[in-house]
């Protein structure tokens, strides 16, 4: 049984309990080895939390509350009316660390976010220092969703706060069982949900649930029924799941492959990708945590996660060097659209990997090295809409060519939306699946936006802002304009102070743009230069070569399939505005070039999709202002397509010292009292950015 808390009581019983009583609790919850350090904590809380909360007459307490999208546990927390104090403990602590502050921050965020119960309660989180002398009296700084700015204090300061906060505000009392079993209903990263689902967590206490066909949990159910099938049966299958952009398919796929791991350790289930950025930036997460977890050397940890997530060409690589069968049954190829034509992979492994007699494009390999299976074997192909962006990526057409012409006995399920406009962009593919016997099923498509869960229709907006479609782009983005704030500049230092403004806790932001932004190297913005991808997504913000930096830039290439939870949108000439419609240009030399082609207009279309589509929470473009006096940069590139990004509704930023911007609702809230002091949570900024400041 999922426990919400290890130890939960009103307040008045918790403080009539006896200190072992308590204690005897927290220890017959916690499921792993309890060292010294847990139980002395925790009697160190127990006894402090007696002292500062005896004078309250009404409230609960809840101690380790779980916080699933994070795979942790938050210290205490306590409900007094219509708030929610989080507290985080430093035990034997005098000062009070950055690190600690973000996390007890994140804590409250997690719960106003992803915990229905909070959803319209005031949340103020506190971090407490054992060891610290008194604060004295805290100045609450507020957020318009109502989380505040964490509190440092000593506990002697614990009763003051509670007892000014329910003074200040003006909120309705909270029903302690309705809040306590509420629900709580997460949307992680795909780094935070591959951690997750590694530690043997079940989907659905990571992904937010539904009761439709479209949920996580029902897709994944289908193709678990379908493996089941081919084993029982001895049947190969391959199974096309489609899903709107940030809708959960890596997601999907990475709880296919470690559920049969986990549970079916004879089927050797493996996760495989084409996106080198996204098989780094997991493996490196999950060997970090691993590592972290069971006390092991990092290299130990990530030897074993990289036979769970592989690159897809080391994996053909192999299979090239042995004929016989590989050892895993169940494959999942995520962003299967994007393997690669016949051309480009004949081309490919005849130049670099000195095969002389390869001629088959990728799909057609893969599917024949699973084809060397005697019994059953299951392939797992997730396809995204609008995710081409590269030379020599076959998209849908050659999947199904090769299963139409080669591997008939195959059974093949598709999506019921396979035949979508967005999977089915010409002719030669819609000719391609009508060869094919399929059995379309519902359950195969992903319909609802879990990255952005702000606003489930950005990828409806985006989609009509890069397809010509203005007004509809102004009415999609006014359903969702207070929920997922988008904003326009011209100015780069205005773009970066936005992001740090919005960004809480260690909510992650960093800039993005096209790989043929090639001329924002005016602006320091340099596309030619490679990030180091685990380290743009994953290291902190004292380091220079993190996201947090907005120096590095990060691609197309380097962030489809990632996310964050805000980004800077930099726009080039590459894909510029001109006389009412989109026009595609590459730089080549010292000009600017007309892209002709339909195959690379496609690939530069995509590119600005994948990029604006990478923002859980929201996002600034900066479409610079261009130079008269250079001709590859004249201000006409660059005004139209700004003019016609406000044509779509979105709001301009202005330029210079101004007002933070509030903090976008999710949630309708309870107004706080007038006397309490209103300010935006602004998390100062602990890196100088290229004028020096901090």
């Amino acid at each position: 049984m999922l426990h919400i808390a290890y130890y939960e009581a009103d307040l008045a019983t918790f403080c009539n309990a006896h200190e072992n009583e308590i204690l005897g609790e927290l220890t017959a919850r916690h499921s792993f080895a309890l060292e010294n350090q847990q139980r002395n904590a925790w009697q160190q809380q127990i006894t402090l939390l007696k002292t500062s909360l005896a004078g309250l007459d009404t409230g609960r307490i809840y101690f380790e509350f779980s916080i699933p999208r994070m795979g942790k546990r938050a210290d205490v927390v306590v409900l007094v009316r219509g708030v929610v104090f989080v507290i985080e403990f430093k035990v034997g602590s005098t000062t009070f660390d950055h690190a600690a502050l973000e996390q007890v921050h994140d804590y409250a965020l997690d719960l106003k976010n992803f915990h229905k119960g909070s959803h319209n309660a005031t949340v103020l989180p506190i971090l407490i220092a054992t060891n610290a002398s008194t604060q004295g009296p805290s100045t609450y700084c507020w957020a318009d969703d109502n989380v505040a700015k964490p509190v440092c204090a000593a506990p002697s300061d614990l009763f003051g706060i509670i007892e000014a906060v329910l003074v200040q505000t003006d909120t309705s009392e909270i029903n302690h069982a309705q809040w306590s079993h509420s629900g709580y209903q997460p949307t992680p990263t795909i780094v935070e949900a591959a951690q997750a689902l590694y530690r043997n967590h079940d989907v659905r206490e990571i992904a937010r649930s539904g009761a439709d066909a479209e949920n996580l949990g029902h897709t994944t159910d289908r193709i678990n029924e379908l493996i089941e099938t081919a084993k029982v049966s001895n049947r190969k299958i391959i199974c096309f799941v489609t899903g709107v952009p940030g809708a959960g398919k890596t997601l999907a796929g990475l709880n296919i492959a470690t559920t049969r791991v986990l549970g079916h350790a004879d089927e050797h289930a493996v996760f495989l990708s084409g996106n080198g950025p996204l098989v780094d930036v997991l493996r490196e997460a999950l060997a970090r945590d691993q590592a972290v977890r069971e006390n092991v050397p990092k290299k130990d940890a990530a030897r074993k996660v990289s036979g769970f997530v592989q690159n897809i060409h080391h994996f053909r690589d192999e299979a090239l060097r042995d004929p016989k069968a590989p050892v895993e049954r169940v494959v999942v190829f995520d962003e299967a659209q994007r393997a690669w034509n016949r051309d480009q992979a004949t081309k490919f492994m005849q130049q670099k990997r000195g095969h002389a007699d390869f001629d088959m494009s990728e799909p057609a390999f893969l599917v024949g090295v699973m084809d060397r299976h005697v019994s059953w074997c299951v392939i797992v192909c997730l396809i995204g809409g609008g995710q081409e962006i590269n030379t020599g990526e076959g998209g849908l057409a050659e999947w199904l060519d090769v299963m139409g012409q080669q591997f008939a006995h195959w059974d093949v399920h598709v999506s019921s939306r396979l035949d979508d406009p967005d999977y089915i962009w010409d002719s030669e593919t819609s000719e391609a699946l009508k060869k094919v016997a399929t059995t379309k099923d519902e359950a195969l498509h992903l319909g609802v936006s879990m990255r952005s869960f702000r606003a489930e229709s950005l990828s409806e907006f985006v989609g009509h802002v890069i397809e010509n479609r203005p007004i509809d782009a102004r009415i999609a983005y006014a359903k969702i304009a207070n929920q997922y704030p988008i904003r326009l500049t011209r100015d780069l230092n205005t773009a970066r102070q936005w992001l740090r403004n919005m960004a809480r806790g260690t909510e992650r932001f960093g800039l993005v743009a096209s790989s043929g932004a090639n001329r924002l190297r005016p602006e320091g913005i340099f596309m030619k230069s490679q990030i180091d991808a685990p380290v743009w997504f994953l290291n902190d913000r004292t380091d220079v070569r993190s996201s947090y930096y907005l120096e590095e830039v990060a691609s197309e290439f380097d962030i489809q399939g990632l996310e964050l939870d805000w980004a800077g949108v930099c726009w080039d000439a590459d894909y510029r505005y001109d006389e009412g419609s989109w026009k595609h240009f590459s730089f080549r030399g010292t000009k600017w070039q007309r892209s002709n082609a339909t195959e690379k207009q496609l690939f530069l279309k995509n590119a600005y999709r994948v990029i604006l589509t990478r923002a859980r929470q929201g996002m600034v473009i900066f479409v610079p202002l261009g130079s008269q006096t250079d001709p590859t940069r004249p201000c006409d590139f660059y005004d139209q397509t700004f003019d016609y990004l406000r044509l779509c509704g979105l709001p301009e930023l202005l330029v210079g010292p101004q007002p933070l911007e509030a903090t976008i609702l999710r949630y309708p809230i309870s107004p706080l009292n007038p006397a309490v002091t209103r300010a935006v949570d602004s998390r100062p900024t602990n890196h100088p950015d290229e004028r020096g400041r901090s």
